[in-house]
C-alpha cells in the first residue's frame, strides 16, 4: 500500500525528447491499472495513458523480480512469479517489522531503476548473436544477481539515482551487461554432472555458487567506465538514512491529517467503548481525553499514531468508523 501511493503521486523525470514527466504504475491488485480507466471519458483516457504509460505499469510479481534479483536471489526468481513473490513477500514482511520508514520515495525510486534494468537485459539478451532462444529468464536473473555481486564486493553501489532521472541505462552499463549476460549464458547451459535439466538446474544453491566463483574472471573484461559510475556503498547508505527521516516526518504528518479529519465526537464514542470494555491503556485514555477536545485542543503527531491505533482496537470491537 505504501509503494501504491508512492506510484501514484511521484513524477518520473521526462525521458530523452519528451516533453511531459510520467508515472510508474504500480498495479498492487490486479486490473487496477484498467479498473483507474474504466469510467473516464475518451479524452481522459488518452491523458491517463499519457501520464500512466502502460510500458511503465508493474505488478507486485513484477517488483518481486526486480528486487530479489538485485539482492541477490536469482535462485528464487527462478522459482517462478508466485513462489519468487512469496519469497519476497516475507522478507520485505521480516524489514517492515524492523522498520516500515524504510520504504520511501528512495526505495520507490530504487525499485523502478532495478526495473528499468531488469527490462533493459531482457531486450539486451534477446538481441544478442550468441542467444539461441532459450533461457532468457534465467540468464537475465543471474546476469543482474552477478552484477549486484560485483559491486557489492567493491564497497559500492550502481548509481540508482542516475538510473531513475535518465529512466534508462547509458551505454556502459548496457556494455557490462551484455558481457556479465555472455559468461552467465556459457555457465548455466553446462549444468553440473548428472543433471539435463537447465531449468532445474537454475533453482539450485549450487547454480549461484558456482557463477560466483566466475566473478574474478569476469571483473578484469569490464570497460574502466563502469567502475568511474560506481558510487560508494557508504554514499548510498547515507541517502537512504536521509530518505527514512523524511518517511518518518511524512508518516507524522499523515497520522495527524487523519486524526483531526475525525470529528471529536467520534473520538468520544470511541472513548466511551473502549473504556467500558476495559481496552485502553492509561497513555491511550490521556491521548483520547485531547481528541474529544478537538479543534481547541490538537494532538501531536506522536499522540495522532496512537489514536489511529485505538481506531483500529474499536474497528475491532465492531465499531462503524469512516
Amino acid at each position: 500500500m505504501r509503494l501504491e501511493e508512492l506510484s501514484r503521486r511521484l513524477w518520473a523525470p521526462a525521458q530523452q525528447g519528451a516533453q511531459r514527466e510520467t508515472k510508474w504504475f504500480y498495479e498492487r491488485a490486479r486490473g487496477q491499472y484498467a479498473d483507474a480507466q474504466s469510467k473516464l471519458t475518451a479524452g481522459e483516457q488518452k491523458r491517463f495513458k499519457a501520464e500512466n504509460p502502460k510500458s511503465q505499469m508493474f505488478t507486485k510479481t513484477d517488483l518481486a523480480k526486480f528486487e530479489n534479483t538485485w539482492d541477490e536471489h536469482p535462485r528464487w526468481v527462478n522459482l517462478g512469479a508466485q513462489k519468487n513473490f512469496a519469497k519476497y513477500a516475507h522478507r520485505i514482511g521480516k524489514e517492515w517489522e524492523k522498520g516500515p520508514d524504510g520504504f520511501n520515495e528512495f526505495y520507490f525510486r530504487r525499485a523502478v531503476a532495478s526495473g528499468i534494468i531488469f527490462r533493459a537485459v531482457e531486450k539486451l539478451v534477446s538481441s544478442q548473436q550468441w542467444y539461441n532462444g532459450g533461457y532468457r529468464a534465467n540468464i537475465v536473473a543471474y546476469t543482474i544477481a552477478v552484477l549486484s555481486e560485483i559491486t557489492k564486493r567493491q564497497n559500492q553501489s550502481l548509481d540508482f539515482q542516475r538510473i531513475w532521472n535518465a529512466q534508462r541505462i547509458n551505454k556502459t552499463l548496457e556494455q557490462v551487461l551484455s558481457i556479465v549476460a555472455k559468461a552467465v549464458n556459457d555457465d548455466i547451459t553446462k549444468p553440473a554432472q548428472g543433471i539435463s535439466n537447465i531449468s532445474e538446474w537454475c533453482k539450485k544453491d549450487a547454480c549461484w555458487t558456482r557463477i560466483q566463483a566466475q566473478i574474478d574472471r569476469i571483473e578484469p573484461e569490464l570497460p574502466d567506465e563502469f567502475w568511474d559510475e560506481l558510487v560508494s556503498a557508504d554514499e548510498a547508505a547515507i541517502e537512504a538514512k536521509s530518505a527514512k527521516k523524511t518517511q518518518k516526518i511524512d508518516n507524522g504528518i499523515d497520522a495527524q491529517r487523519k486524526v483531526i479529519g475525525i470529528p471529536a465526537s467520534d473520538w468520544r464514542r470511541i472513548e466511551e467503548l473502549l473504556a467500558v470494555r476495559r481496552l485502553l491503556t492509561p497513555k491511550e485514555m490521556g491521548i483520547l481525553k485531547i481528541a474529544t477536545q478537538m479543534p481547541s485542543k490538537i494532538p501531536t503527531e506522536k499522540q495522532c499514531a496512537v489514536l489511529l491505533d485505538t481506531i483500529e482496537k474499536a474497528r475491532a470491537e465492531g465499531m462503524s468508523l469512516p
